[in-house]
């Protein structure tokens, strides 16, 4: 695909939610939405989208706001297999990331078609061809952000593919429900009783571990406080519910994820890098990440999800970011 320019489009309601995509890493980069006060405030943390294809923001590679492929989370020592074939991945100390050494968060898409009428809508397309970084099959990828009236971010993300390969997409947003500072003071919920052992590398066992008594428990409305989080939560199956929920007093706004997705990965950094800039104010633990996908290293464990995706199936993952303020 030939080179594309840097492109925004943004997505309005009659609410006077306002939703910024850019085409670099089909990447959300901006939400605003009226508080309890009926102030806009910008729930996403992110640097502006005129800075996201810089060397410096690529350098640390954050993934904000994007959409992440062609596989989510990490693959172990980098390698898979597929039928009789071992694929070896671009890794890092034993580790694959996010799809690899540039990821379709790196990757300019193609903004194939947007809609400013009721419930705004912009579809983008990438084509991942067979042997980027190392990965099997042509994967054509369409990422679809939809704004609903009712204050609802959907994110649809669907792909095919014209040989047997691994997929695994999300997306990539760090929210902050008050608008800048920390997120210490938010509370949240993770409709799940088990989550994925990890060994040093943050690489999953194979084992799911219950949560009952867990530090990282938080089936009921727990304050984030000083907690540093990075794990897979597995969701229950048996459950309809919101599949995790977050809330900030200071705001009243309230965030509720849904997700087709098995898990989920809950990301609290401490920090965010210094040397970027923000459009909003950060410090320490800065925002939550919510990644609604398939396990990682799921390509290495029988006992995982499956993540092949065969010519004539399509891949479909869909996410759902549903916004209310409390008075």
């Amino acid at each position: 695909m030939e080179h594309i320019e840097l492109k925004t489009v943004t997505l309005v309601n009659k609410a006077r939610t306002a939703l910024e995509i850019t085409n670099f890493g089909a990447a959300m980069v901006s939400l605003k939405i009226l508080d309890k006060n009926h102030n806009l405030v910008n729930v996403l943390v992110s640097p502006k989208a005129e800075d996201l294809p810089s060397s410096k923001n690529k350098s640390f590679n954050r993934c904000f706001g994007a959409s992440i492929g062609r596989y989510a989370g990490r693959i172990s020592n980098g390698t898979f297999q597929l039928d009789d074939n071992t694929y070896s991945l671009y890794n890092e100390k034993g580790v694959h990331l996010h799809g690899g050494e540039e990821g379709f968060h790196h990757k300019f898409w193609e903004i194939l078609e947007e809609t400013h009428c009721e419930n705004p809508s912009v579809k983008l397309k990438y084509i991942s061809k067979d042997g980027e970084e190392n990965y099997p099959g042509t994967l054509e990828v369409v990422a679809t952000y939809t704004l609903t009236e009712d204050n609802d971010v959907v994110i649809e993300y669907e792909a095919t593919t014209d040989k047997k390969t691994v997929v695994n997409l999300t997306n990539h947003s760090y929210f902050n429900l008050n608008g800048d500072g920390s997120v210490s003071d938010h509370f949240m919920r993770v409709n799940a009783d088990k989550i994925l052992e990890v060994d040093e590398k943050q690489l999953p066992t194979g084992n799911l571990m219950n949560l009952k008594g867990h530090a990282k428990d938080f089936g009921e409305n727990r304050l984030i406080g000083n907690r540093p989080v990075d794990d897979t939560f597995v969701f229950n199956s048996d459950s309809e519910e919101i599949g995790t929920q977050l809330f900030a007093p200071l705001t009243g706004i309230k965030l509720d994820m849904t997700t087709n997705q098995p898990g989920v990965v809950v990301y609290v950094p401490e920090s965010l890098p210094e040397e970027l800039t923000y459009q909003t104010r950060i410090s320490e633990y800065p925002s939550v990440c919510f990644e609604g996908q398939n396990f990682p290293d799921s390509p290495n464990f029988r006992n995982f999800p499956s993540s092949v995706l065969n010519p004539n199936e399509k891949y479909y993952n869909k996410i759902c970011f549903s916004f209310s303020v409390k008075k």
